[in-house]
């Protein structure tokens, strides 16, 4: 499962050249998801990327169709997973430099998978001991809830079913726990999956669905 986590930007410098340097991940920040990452979290990963001579990829939104550059160095420090990096000459990374030096760009976002972690009971955050980084984007908003929304309601357009954990994210930032929000689930993506089975199309479930995901989030 690929997760995203986002941050409020931590850029420490950006050079005229492109090159700049910041935190793509800040220990025991716990983001819109209740989820933290724990400082230790990259160490084995980045140990690989040393290994295998590659570096997680330098995205712009998480696109993995828009590269904008490429990242120079990859370390932890006390504060989190420190990076330097160089925007590419080219159009986006051009445009992605003149956002940064104008401070008008807000976040970035690590594209990442689970490998360990823990779940606090009481508060349902989740703990990630240990992630393998896939990459580091550039985001417009270091969390973005109308995204998930879009991507959803893009899903049932094209006749797809969104994904448990999709729906999961969705509800928990409605602002369902995570206990309530996998109970909700439980109880009625079975029935959603039996009707679109029954139906041959999503078409009254996606709408159900839609206008339930905006009843919450109001």
């Amino acid at each position: 499962m690929h997760k995203h986590m986002d941050i409020g930007l931590k850029i420490k410098s950006v050079e005229e050249d492109g090159t700049f340097t910041g935190y793509g991940s800040v220990f025991g920040n716990t983001d819109s998801m209740n989820e933290i990452i724990a400082k230790g979290a990259f160490t084995e990963s980045i140990l690989q990327h040393k290994q295998n001579k590659t570096m997680p990829a330098m995205l712009w939104q998480h696109d993995f169709r828009q590269v904008i550059g490429k990242y120079t160095e990859l370390k932890e420090d006390d504060n989190g997973l420190y990076v330097e990096g160089l925007l590419a000459k080219t159009a986006r990374g051009k445009e992605a430099l003149e956002l940064l030096r104008m401070d008008a760009i807000s976040g970035m976002s690590i594209g990442y998978m689970p490998q360990k972690y823990e779940v606090d009971e009481e508060t349902d955050v989740i703990t990630h001991i240990e992630v393998a980084l896939w990459e580091v984007s550039l985001v417009t908003f270091p969390a973005n809830n109308e995204a998930r929304v879009a991507d959803v309601k893009a899903m049932l357009e094209n006749g797809e079913l969104p994904t448990k954990t999709k729906l999961e994210s969705l509800l928990r930032n409605a602002g369902f726990s995570r206990k309530q929000a996998k109970g909700l689930i439980a109880r009625g993506y079975k029935g959603l999956c039996q009707r679109d089975k029954a139906d041959n199309n999503l078409e009254k479930a996606a709408n159900v669905l839609v206008e339930t995901i905006d009843k919450l989030r109001r």
